[in-house]
């Protein structure tokens, strides 16, 4: 019953992507005459295209960016040994309680001071050095794999470098995958800050495209639900692919409630 109600939303999505603008408010679940040329004028009217080519190339470099460096601070606070380590990582996840909201104008202006508005760096260079929630995820995982695996690389002549990323990292890709996966799902649905950034429509974002899809007095919702049905599309690819690793991931880093 409760799948049935997550997936409701979708359901209808898809009927309404297939009706006229006439039967949007039809509550039948299925159009009496489906239009599949409303997938097709969406392309017409934006460049969605571009828009999804846009998006995964800024998922890809920020999901890229994030599993690196959270995996090398999380390994960090999990298996070395330094002064104030625990204070720094508390400091370090107290981040979390800042709203999201509060950090956009600071970010604002760092972008207006680089010159990267309207440009990708901005969509990619801010979310690329790591996240709070990235790190402790990590740290979760390395600190759960047995100590015998560093004494012995360490006895082989492993240095710390080479102890993180031959060793430690191949036995932490259940909690790499969940990490990807969780970043990339965020960059692909994220709206606010494609929005302060972009304007030209060379760069825009999927989530962009349904902006100018929506008309200042009067808006084509079956168009708007069609090219909603096709920016959700590669989400559920991704999941499908991933849904085994990334269930194991979860609970093997300790978020699944154990």
């Amino acid at each position: 019953m409760v799948a049935w109600c997550a997936l409701a939303p979708i359901l209808w999505a898809v009927s309404a992507s297939l009706k006229s603008d006439g039967e949007i408010t039809d509550p039948t679940p299925l159009p009496a005459h489906p239009r599949w040329s409303n997938y097709s004028e969406v392309f017409e009217l934006i460049p969605l295209g571009r828009m999804l080519l846009n998006t995964v190339l800024y998922a890809t470099c920020v999901t890229a960016g994030q599993v690196f460096f959270c995996s090398l601070a999380g390994y960090a606070f999990a298996r070395l040994r330094f002064p104030g380590r625990e204070t720094l990582f508390l400091g370090y996840l107290a981040t979390l309680m800042v709203p999201l909201t509060v950090t956009v104008i600071p970010q604002f202006l760092l972008m207006r001071a680089f010159g990267w508005m309207d440009t990708p760096w901005a969509m990619i260079v801010p979310g690329l050095f790591g996240s709070a929630f990235g790190t402790y995820l990590m740290r979760q995982f390395f600190a759960t794999l047995p100590a015998e695996l560093e004494e012995a690389a360490i006895l082989d002549g492993c240095t710390t470098w080479q102890l993180y990323w031959r060793v430690l990292l191949p036995h932490a890709r259940p909690a790499v995958m969940v990490l990807a996966v969780l970043t990339w799902i965020t960059v692909w649905n994220d709206f606010l800050w494609p929005l302060i950034m972009i304007q030209r429509d060379e760069y825009a974002t999927a989530t962009l495209g349904l902006v100018r899809l929506q008309g200042q007095y009067n808006t084509d919702w079956p168009l708007l639900m069609a090219a909603s049905v096709i920016i959700l599309i590669p989400l559920l690819v991704l999941y499908a692919f991933a849904q085994r690793a990334f269930v194991r991931g979860i609970a093997m880093s300790g978020l699944g409630g154990r």
